[in-house]
């Protein structure tokens, strides 16, 4: 049984080419956690390395178990759950997968989903030409999972712009969607906020994107703005820029109340699940 009001924090960091580096920035982030238990812990996409290379980042993924072990004790000695972001897993040897793990308070890797759809397109920013593809290795599952927090979807940053995917989390029973991110500005400035609401409107769960935000070693300038928005489409709390965290309780009481009155998955005519 979830809580009815369950705590939930977003943090913001600027991760920049070395792991160990960000593991000491998310360390510190840790040491200032509100009291309250549960408490589930989300991260950004790219919080381990944000590397200026696919290689640099292959490489990282060598050492994934190294990092899992850190992210575990961390769980441990802070009796939290924690949404590790993505940080790269190997796929063979020349492609790693965008891997976002979910921690229980017990330093368990309790569930794990691969990226599903990889950024390769064109953006007016000085980096200007995106190819995830070249290196990451696309997933496949959709992935849910019932927690003190209420049922928990995983997706990641570009996921966001592919209703349908969000609309199968729901249909296996999401109430909380997770959207660990690295947004360009340009793309950012853009459509953030009205995808990310749509996407909560829609399937009346609540989105929790935690953000990388600011200048980056590897050149990449990030948008920021980590947000928690409720079924209803409000946001909760935002940061819009540099490194910190933002908080909310999450009430499934006030959630299954807008689902019942308005019941749209009931009333969902496309129940097949085009991704």
């Amino acid at each position: 049984m979830s809580n009815i009001n369950s705590a939930v924090i977003a943090l913001q960091m600027c991760s920049g080419i070395s792991p160990e580096q960000n593991m000491a920035q998310l360390k510190a982030l840790l040491a200032h956690l509100p009291s309250k238990r549960p408490l589930l812990v989300c991260l950004p996409e790219a919080f381990l390395v944000f590397a200026k290379s696919g290689e640099d980042t292959l490489a990282t993924a060598q050492h994934s178990e190294h990092y899992k072990q850190q992210l575990s004790q961390l769980c441990k000695t802070h009796k939290i759950w924690l949404n590790a972001g993505t940080m790269p897993e190997p796929y063979g040897k020349n492609k790693y997968y965008a891997a976002s793990h979910l921690f229980n308070d017990q330093g368990e890797i309790v569930a794990s989903y691969n990226k599903m759809h990889l950024f390769d397109v064109t953006v007016a920013d000085k980096t200007q030409q995106y190819r995830e593809s070249d290196f990451t290795q696309e997933g496949n599952d959709v992935v849910v999972l019932a927690t003190p927090f209420g049922k928990i979807g995983l997706t990641v940053c570009y996921d966001m712009r592919f209703g349908a995917l969000y609309n199968a989390l729901t249909r296996q029973g999401a109430e909380i969607i997770l959207v660990p991110s690295a947004f360009t500005v340009v793309t950012g400035q853009a459509h953030w906020h009205t995808l990310l609401k749509a996407r909560a409107i829609e399937t009346q769960t609540y989105i929790v994107a935690a953000a990388q935000s600011g200048h980056h070693e590897n050149g990449r300038h990030t948008y920021g703005h980590s947000i928690i928005i409720s079924p209803w489409g409000d946001t909760i709390s935002e940061l819009p820029d540099g490194m910190g965290a933002i908080t909310s309780e999450l009430n499934l009481t006030s959630l299954h109340l807008i689902r019942r009155d308005m019941p749209v998955q009931s009333h969902q005519r496309f129940k097949e699940q085009l991704l």
